[in-house]
């Protein structure tokens, strides 16, 4: 199966698994995929997810030898655009950990991740341009936000690659580790996001997603709203009472 779930202490791995193709994934993979995030957001004990590739390389984008060329271009567009489409609205942490290739839809995926962890022999690479093409899987959404428009456009419109360190520097990546550290410090990232309060989480990716479209007057109304959410719960006393007693909140959800 080119794309697979397995689950962990309360993380859920997605497995991105054709590596012959170096996980370039066919239309029918991305939906799968798409499916798979649903599958993970309505899982109450999934508290966090992870995107890994399979053998030499994160995902090479779309597998283009594998269109069906008698579909319509926006039938499939739409499919393919579902998985980012839910990765995007899932409340719980994402990690990409990439290593190798991340290019096109490829790349796109590991940047739609709340957070991304690269090997410092990983690349990215906004390829579109170079097949005659324009950028997918949101992109366009998610590149200036994450580096700039100026940069952003640069990255789009020359397809060039860029190493694991610019990618640090120029924002694309949180981490940068050694490619035998990779498992490991994804894992330990992912287990203290999945010790965290799910609840306030939730609200935290919520906020940070409107904060490019609200005023600073919206921002302020909206973070209010959430903190109000916030206080009812149980985990918020719990963090209070653990700081006072001086120890680690446990969390539960609620």
């Amino acid at each position: 199966m080119a794309v697979w779930l397995d689950r962990n202490d309360r993380v859920a791995w997605v497995h991105l698994d054709k590596p012959e193709t170096l996980n370039a994934l066919a239309p029918d993979d991305f939906a799968h995929l798409a499916e798979l995030f649903d599958e993970i957001a309505r899982t109450p004990s999934d508290r966090a997810m992870v995107i890994v590739g399979e053998g030499k390389a994160f995902c090479a984008g779309a597998n283009l030898s594998e269109v069906n060329r008698d579909e319509h271009v926006l039938h499939l567009m739409r499919r393919i655009h579902a998985a980012a489409a839910n990765l995007h609205k899932m409340s719980k942490p994402s990690i990409a950990a990439v290593h190798g290739v991340a290019a096109g839809a490829g790349a796109n995926l590991a940047l739609g991740c709340d957070l991304v962890v690269a090997t410092r022999t990983a690349s990215f690479c906004q390829v579109f341009v170079k097949r005659g093409l324009s950028p997918d899987f949101g992109g366009t959404w998610l590149l200036p936000r994450l580096v700039g428009m100026q940069m952003a456009k640069q990255l789009a419109m020359l397809g060039d690659t860029v190493d694991a360190e610019t990618a640090l520097r120029i924002g694309l990546v949180c981490a940068v580790v050694a490619d035998d550290e990779l498992h490991s410090y994804t894992d330990a990232l992912a287990r203290r996001l999945a010790d965290g309060p799910p609840i306030a989480l939730a609200q935290t990716k919520q906020l940070f997603g409107r904060a490019a479209t609200n005023s600073f007057d919206e921002q302020l109304d909206a973070e209010a709203a959430a903190v109000a959410i916030n206080v009812a719960t149980e985990d918020c006393a719990e963090g209070i009472t653990a700081f006072l007693e001086r120890r680690s909140p446990v969390f539960r959800g609620r």
